[in-house]
């Protein structure tokens, strides 16, 4: 845990709230300004120093907000690129699966060429998101190898998980406000067992996707992003996905009608958590990579490799 998380998390609450529902527009600037692309740069070289954990206090926030802008790629990005010693100021988005969060409005993308990074750029065929945000096909017309390996799908799958647990918890604050001010036969609907039992079911959830979520959070911080942090990352999204179908259905439930509505916020939370369930990998995506890799180790080795990439007195390497 970097020393300064908690003036981060403070800074980005404040600065979130302030933008929710501004487009991108009007949000990218104040973002830029607030200096986040330098987030995972080293100190000596001008950037924060932080650590995977502090993007993951700030992915949080920008679901539970939820921001309309590609924070978690461009910091990411900006990542990559420092690590193969490109230098790049503007938005540098990263491909996700098929599409690409917001690439229209980015100078290039990261993409995964045959196992190898590179930076591309060319003409995209714009489309959406379940929110309605920007998720375009990238048609490459130029590409520059960067002489760096990471898996994208995984990295972007970390930044979704941790929106989902901040888009969750979010959820969850609605839901209990909603429910205790709601009156319904002369008292709340807080009051009535069945509304209590599907609150108490949705917190459950919330909570599941943020232990899930700090896991592969401390799994990038020990292992870096040369894959082996995959394990811990797939199993955050595969529940992260699960929490999505159920939390959203019991967030609509207690609310009714209201929820539904454009005027209400509800919807920013679970359009979006919608759409996050197919990018960084679905559910069959992940399954299946999680259990040819328990599958490899086999039973004993299964515990074995749970406990080496939990202890902290065993070397990671």
């Amino acid at each position: 845990m970097s020393e300064n998380r908690d003036q981060l998390a403070e800074m980005a609450d404040g600065l979130f709230a302030q933008l929710r529902g501004q487009d991108f527009d009007q949000a990218w600037p104040l973002l830029e300004e607030a200096g986040f692309g330098l987030l995972l740069l080293p100190e000596e070289q001008g950037g924060f120093g932080g650590d995977w954990g502090d993007l993951a206090a700030v992915m949080r926030l920008a679901g539970q907000h939820a921001l309309a802008a590609p924070l978690g790629e461009h910091i990411v990005a900006r990542h990559l690129l420092h690590e193969a010693g490109v230098d790049s100021e503007s938005f540098v988005a990263i491909q996700s699966g098929v599409s690409v969060p917001w690439g229209r409005v980015a100078g290039s993308v990261v993409v995964d060429d045959s196992g190898t990074l590179a930076l591309a750029t060319g003409d995209f065929d714009e489309g959406s998101s379940a929110a309605g945000e920007p998720r375009d096909v990238l048609s490459i017309t130029e590409s520059k190898p960067l002489n760096l390996t990471a898996d994208l799908q995984a990295l972007i799958a970390f930044l979704r998980v941790f929106q989902t647990a901040g888009a969750l918890d979010a959820a969850l604050e609605l839901a209990i406000d909603h429910t205790g001010q709601r009156q319904q036969f002369g008292r709340p609907l807080s009051k009535f067992q069945s509304v209590q039992q599907s609150i108490a079911l949705l917190a459950i959830e919330a909570a599941a996707v943020n232990c899930a979520a700090q896991g592969a959070a401390a799994a990038l911080d020990r292992f870096g992003i040369g894959g082996e942090a995959t394990f811990e990352i797939g199993a955050a999204k595969l529940r992260a996905n699960i929490a999505i179908k159920s939390g959203s259905a019991l967030a609509h439930q207690v609310h009714g009608a209201i929820g539904f509505t454009q005027d209400y916020p509800l919807h920013e939370l679970t359009r979006r958590m919608m759409g996050w369930r197919s990018e960084g990998g679905n559910d069959a995506y992940w399954s299946a990579r999680l259990g040819r890799q328990a599958f490899a180790w086999g039973g004993t080795g299964l515990w074995d490799e749970m406990t080496r990439r939990t202890d902290p007195l065993v070397d990671p390497a």
